[in-house]
């Protein structure tokens, strides 16, 4: 068999070769066209020219004006942690005639950031406790009648069955959590 090369071989190679070569000068040509956008982009940003304006936080000595209030953390009726926000204007209208303590400062608001005085309750834990107490005597009634009912296995799987459900129960409603959730509370006048 006989093969026959063509002439134009030759010339579809370098064709080839030519066009990968102007396709690599492009995207570096385009590459450099973007590090210098970017470059350009960097620059105006560092020499202080800016789109919009920015926040500044100036010290209360440099403004010249007076602090607006005062702030303190404290519990919410939950127990959790909040920010409380005492304004003394608001103090010195409400009484009229507040003075400030020795040390210069003013005296402490009792209550919330609306001047209104802080409520006091008392909580009440005698309805949980009451539930737990029963729950432990039925315990104790259970274990003693598994300890008597020795010849029975039938009657002895239906108690041990209720003992796990009383151990369960006990376990679920014994503990400071449940407790602070049960609670009553009341107010005191």
């Amino acid at each position: 068999m006989a093969m026959q090369i063509n002439g134009n071989y030759a010339q579809s190679k370098t064709d080839y070769a030519e066009r990968v070569r102007e396709k690599q000068a492009a995207l570096k040509a385009e590459k450099a066209k973007e590090a210098k956008e970017t470059k350009e982009a960097a620059e105006e940003k560092g020499s202080g020219k800016l789109s919009e304006p920015q926040d500044v936080y100036i010290r209360s000595e440099k403004s010249g004006k007076e602090p607006v209030g005062l702030y303190r953390i404290g519990q919410d009726e939950n127990g959790g942690r909040k920010i409380f926000f005492e304004d003394p204007d608001k103090a010195d209208r409400a009484d009229g005639k507040e003075e400030p303590k020795a040390d210069g400062k003013k005296p402490k608001v009792d209550g919330d950031s609306q001047g209104k005085p802080a409520e006091v309750c008392i909580g009440n834990t005698d309805k949980v406790d009451r539930e737990i107490k029963k729950l432990k005597e039925k315990k104790r009634e259970l274990e003693q009648q598994i300890r008597s009912a020795s010849g029975d296995e039938r009657k002895i799987r239906e108690l041990e069955k209720k003992l796990a459900q009383v151990e369960q129960e006990l376990s679920q409603k014994d503990n400071d959590t449940y407790r602070k959730q049960h609670s009553e509370f009341s107010r005191l006048a």
